[in-house]
């Protein structure tokens, strides 16, 4: 049972959410333009907010689901095994196989495991994340900021789990830290995409940059 909901969790985590939009309502393949990244922030980017936040919530689900659904289904199940559906979702989410294991960063997917395990810790670090985007102007500065804090505000708010979903949180802030190595290089040289808007979408380019890759 177990290998199965194991098995469920990457499914379901890794439905390219962003990507089916794209293809089915714009004819458009999100992985050809933008940042490449078929996540909810180059949604956004690409084809606007009025796209994003329904993407957006669904990449959340995909983590809420496992952690706080498929625990139940097992007798007994622990904090381990709802720690092991959400790191498969993520898994799913950001190696998905319906787009050749392209998907997106694990930060909306990621927030969603922690929703359902730590909520207080999801609200603060969405709200450092708000402050960091708007202020910066780079959505990548909000998701690093947000991913770096999370063990911290974990700790600090009440949560289901002791130590092991500290340690999971700090996992979780590392992986998606590096997930965005490609944005940290493009902050460094001035070249990150920024928060701004044209005609109804964010401002994006025709063709992803290969170093996202």
């Amino acid at each position: 049972m177990t290998a199965l909901l194991l098995a469920a969790s990457y499914v379901l985590g890794a439905t390219p959410t962003g990507y089916w939009v794209g293809r089915a309502f714009h004819g458009r393949d999100l992985r050809k333009e933008g940042s490449g990244n078929v996540g909810a922030t180059n949604v956004f980017r690409v084809l606007g907010w009025r796209w994003a936040v329904p993407v957006l919530l669904v990449d959340v689900a995909k983590g809420w689901v496992p952690v706080a659904l498929f625990p139940r289904l097992v007798p007994a199940a622990g904090l381990g095994w709802a720690l092991a559906f959400g790191a498969a979702a993520i898994l799913g989410h950001v190696f998905s196989f319906w787009v050749r294991f392209r998907g997106g960063k694990g930060v909306a997917t990621g927030a969603g495991v922690f929703l359902g395990l730590a909520p207080w810790a999801v609200l603060g670090a969405f709200v450092l994340w708000c402050a960091l985007t708007f202020v910066t102007g780079f959505v990548s500065v909000g998701s690093i900021g947000a991913a770096a804090a999370l063990p911290w505000l974990v700790a600090l708010t009440p949560h289901r789990g002791g130590a092991g979903l500290v340690a999971f949180a700090a996992a979780l802030g590392g992986f998606v830290v590096w997930a965005h190595r490609a944005n940290l290089r493009r902050l460094l040289r001035g070249e990150e995409h920024g928060f701004r808007r044209r005609g109804g979408a964010a401002d994006a380019r025709t063709s992803p940059d290969p170093r996202e890759r």
